[in-house]
């Protein structure tokens, strides 16, 4: 029961993107985007929302807008590293034990997703939680950029251990309709189990799928994942930004 968890939603965010430039302070409907990622964070009531810096100029946004940002070296290889940094800063007296990590470019994310990214921490035995939704656009299926998880979840069910998370299309059935699912790379970490995480050398299987999350499974680590009805937009590209545009523009 979430109700037990004292959390704090970290958002990383650099302005390097190789398709969209800048994008965390790309404007949508008013606000730098990380500022709408922010706001969607603050809407789910899940604890305080930090957001950890690569740059000053991410940190004036958040700040301007109200929010809290701690400013991180700019050469951390990851988000989680990113994070962790973040975390010990703005916590250093450790008052959370749950760490939600949030990426920065989901703004029209519903904040009920992220409420339910604590679930699987239900389970004591979980050490980092994370969201899938099941695939239903065909074309996904085989799609090597579309993540795939393979649970130890019932049909039907809605929490699942993570067994492996693929690129490839995972895990096999000769029926076409069985349900595959989409990972949505939001985590919620317990605080000593992320602390162990970016401690860890990069594994094989991560370096080989390129999924940072497959080096918590390659040293014995539980990720179990929540299912939701829907994959939040991720905006990427200079379509995904006018989409995110008209969605928040129309609200």
């Amino acid at each position: 029961m979430t109700s037990s968890f004292s959390s704090v939603v970290v958002i990383p965010a650099r302005l390097a993107s190789t398709r969209l430039p800048d994008k965390p302070l790309a404007d949508i409907a008013g606000a730098p985007m990380i500022v709408q990622v922010w706001r969607r964070a603050m809407e789910a009531e899940c604890g305080p929302v930090v957001v950890a810096c690569a740059e000053a100029a991410i940190a004036d946004a958040v700040t301007a807008a109200g929010g809290d940002a701690v400013l991180t070296d700019p050469d951390h290889p990851s988000g989680s590293d990113r994070i962790f940094e973040a975390l010990k800063r703005y916590d250093p007296d450790r008052r959370f034990d749950t760490v939600i990590n949030l990426q920065g470019d989901l703004p029209t994310l519903e904040p009920a997703a992220v409420r339910a990214v604590l679930e699987p921490l239900a389970d004591p035995a979980v050490d980092i939680a994370t969201l899938v939704a099941e695939i239903t656009e065909p074309d996904e299926r085989a799609n090597p950029n579309v993540v795939k998880a393979a649970l130890a979840m019932a049909p039907g069910g809605r929490v699942g251990r993570a067994l492996y998370f693929s690129r490839a299309t995972i895990p096999w059935s000769d029926d076409p309709e069985a349900a595959l699912y989409h990972h949505i790379g939001i985590y919620a970490y317990r605080r000593d189990a992320l602390a162990r995480f970016v401690a860890l050398a990069p594994g094989h299987l991560e370096r080989r799928e390129r999924l940072e999350q497959l080096r918590a499974l390659e040293n014995g680590m539980i990720i179990a994942a929540a299912c939701v009805d829907t994959v939040p937009l991720g905006v990427d590209t200079p379509a995904d930004l006018e989409r995110a545009r008209r969605i928040l523009s129309a609200n």
